[in-house]
């Protein structure tokens, strides 16, 4: 099965997004490149960024959201985000009002059969686990192998934390990654097991 990695842009005092539910210039790093992230033609990013960026998400075969992202982004339209193949969605509601039931969302109650739904569908690749309640849950269940955060030279002050609700004390392992791109230090840790 493949590796489960939590992953969100973070202000440097570990949110992200603010008050408002607002990612604010968590992002900027972002649209202020030169290099096309994807092919939306919106995502453009420094040349450094897109080397750590894009073969990461070339890996991932499944991202695991909470309801509310879900409900946020419209479930994007019935088109899971950069490129994904399957979005598991993590909530306790039925899928919308009309929702395609050909998209490729699963609606799934629970962080532990979210994970185990996303793995099963990912097969080898990446299981994605977006930062925030839910991954902060999942990463509280001892389920997370990686942390990935973009970190953007922003303070919020306060808003979403990035481990959500998360109170125990958890260690993880020293960076094994640690890139500097155009207003974004990309860093990755081990979860010590």
């Amino acid at each position: 099965m493949g590796t489960v990695v939590m992953y969100s842009s973070v202000s440097v005092d570990g949110f992200i997004a603010d008050g408002n539910d607002q990612p604010g210039l968590l992002f900027d790093w972002l649209t202020g490149g030169d290099v096309p992230l994807d092919d939306s033609g919106v995502l453009k990013v420094s040349q450094t960024s897109y080397d750590y960026i894009r073969p990461y998400w070339d890996r991932i075969g499944a991202t695991v959201v909470g309801r509310h992202v879900f409900d946020l982004t419209d479930g994007w339209d019935g088109t899971p985000p950069g490129g994904v193949e399957h979005v598991v969605v993590v909530t306790h509601r039925p899928a919308p009002d009309g929702w395609d039931p050909g998209a490729p969302f699963h609606f799934v109650n629970g962080v532990e059969a979210a994970v185990a739904k996303a793995k099963e569908l990912a097969g080898e690749r990446l299981v994605e686990v977006a930062a925030g309640d839910v991954g902060g849950q999942v990463f509280a269940a001892g389920l997370v192998d990686e942390v990935r955060m973009d970190v953007a030279p922003v303070v919020f002050g306060s808003g979403k934390r990035y481990f959500g609700s998360v109170h125990a004390q958890q260690l993880l392992e020293d960076p094994d990654t640690v890139i500097q791109g155009n207003r974004v230090l990309h860093v990755r840790y081990r979860v010590r097991r």
